[in-house]
C-alpha cells in the first residue's frame, strides 16, 4: 500500500488547505508574505507530503476519517466533509457546474496586495482606475461574462462607491462557477463603504478581495 506522505493531492486537498492558511492569516498566525508563499505552495503539492510541510507550525486541516494525526478543533471544515482516509476533508463540489459554462479563457495575473497598495498610495489613488480596469477585463476574458474592464472603468469614475462591491461580486462569482465556496461578496464591499469610518476599512476590503482573486488565478494554474 502507498504511503498517505506519497499519495498526489486532489484539486480539493489543495483547496482544503488553502481555506485553512487563510483562516490562520486571519487568526494573525501568518503575516501576509508568508501565507502568500504558503498559498502559493499548497497550490503547486503534488503529494500530501508537500502540503504537510506548511502545517508544521500551524493547526492542520481537520481531516473526518482519518485517524487522528490531523485532526485540529481549532479548524473544523469550512463546510461539511465526507469520511476521506487519506484527504485533507471536503466534500464533493455543488452543482455550480451545471448553472455556469466553466470558464475557458485566459488566466488573469497574480497581483501582489502589498505593491497595489502601494501605488494606490503613491498615487493618491489614481492607480484604482488601472486596478479596476485590468481585474474585470481580466475575469471577462476568462469567463465570457462580467462588466469587463471599460465598464468597469466608466463606473470608478462616476460612481466609485459602487466599485468595490461590484468587484468582490465578479471575485466570488468566479468561485461560484468552480463549484466552491465565495470567499468574498458584494457585502464584502462594506468594508469599503462604510467601513471607511473606522480608517481600515478599505484596506481589509482590499486584502481580503484581492488575496481571494489571487487564490483564484492560483488555483487555475497562473503563478
Amino acid at each position: 500500500m502507498v504511503e498517505r506522505e506519497q499519495l498526489r493531492v486532489s484539486d480539493t486537498d489543495r483547496q482544503t488547505a488553502v481555506d485553512a492558511l487563510r483562516r490562520a492569516h486571519d487568526d494573525g498566525r501568518l503575516d501576509l508574505d508568508e501565507y502568500d508563499r504558503r498559498m502559493a505552495s499548497a497550490y503547486g503539492a503534488v503529494t500530501f507530503a508537500d502540503l504537510d510541510r506548511l502545517f508544521l507550525d500551524l493547526p492542520r486541516p481537520r481531516t473526518p476519517g482519518y485517524d487522528g494525526a490531523f485532526a485540529s478543533p481549532t479548524y473544523p471544515p469550512p463546510y461539511p466533509a465526507y469520511p476521506q482516509p487519506y484527504g485533507y476533508g471536503a466534500m464533493p463540489s455543488p452543482p455550480a457546474y451545471g448553472h455556469y459554462p466553466q470558464p475557458d479563457g485566459p488566466i488573469g495575473q497574480v497581483r501582489s496586495t502589498g505593491l497595489q497598495v502601494l501605488l494606490f498610495i503613491v498615487t493618491f489613488g489614481i492607480w484604482s482606475l488601472v486596478y479596476f480596469f485590468q481585474t474585470h477585463e481580466e475575469m471577462r476574458r476568462h469567463t465570457g461574462e462580467g462588466l469587463g474592464g471599460v465598464l468597469a472603468l466608466l463606473i470608478n469614475i462616476f460612481a466609485g462607491i459602487a466599485s468595490p462591491y461590484l468587484l468582490s461580486h465578479e471575485v466570488g462569482q468566479l468561485y461560484e462557477r468552480r463549484g466552491w465556496p465565495r470567499p468574498v461578496s458584494a457585502l464584502t464591499g462594506l468594508w469599503f463603504f462604510p467601513g471607511m469610518l473606522i480608517l481600515v476599512g478599505p484596506l481589509v476590503w482590499f486584502i481580503q478581495t484581492n488575496s481571494a482573486l489571487n487564490d483564484y488565478w492560483r488555483s487555475v494554474g497562473a503563478r
